[in-house]
């Protein structure tokens, strides 16, 4: 009976752990048609959402205008990744780009 309980535990703790790791796939407007090579763009987004605690991955598809992000619930979420992308100069679903950051990007990079 006790080994039993132990291994339904064991299976509940294991099934938990798999779900700390979502993925999220977030809108943003992107201007410039080479985001991914791009000196700001694409480096920017890898090098500055990676630095974000829990963030796993970035996949930039500049063509979708969408930011796949695959994070560990466990140590952020997605409120904070979309303000870490806003403050990159960037929309990020309903979280509108901050204005000073925005300003800063290469002309490309920016609405015509």
């Amino acid at each position: 009976m006790i080994s039993a309980f132990f291994l339904l535990t064991a299976n509940s703790t294991f099934g938990q752990e798999k779900k700390t790791i979502q993925t999220a796939t977030i809108k943003t407007a992107i201007y410039c048609d080479h985001c991914k090579v791009c000196e700001t763009c694409g480096p920017k987004f890898n090098q500055a959402l990676l630095k974000e605690k829990g963030v796993q991955m970035v996949v930039l598809d500049d063509k979708a205008m969408t930011i796949k992000v695959t994070y560990n619930s466990k140590k952020t979420n997605l409120e904070k990744i979309k303000t870490a992308i806003s403050k990159l100069g960037y929309d990020a679903d309903e979280i509108k780009a901050d204005l000073v950051a925005y300003e800063g990007l290469d002309g490309c990079c920016k609405k015509a």
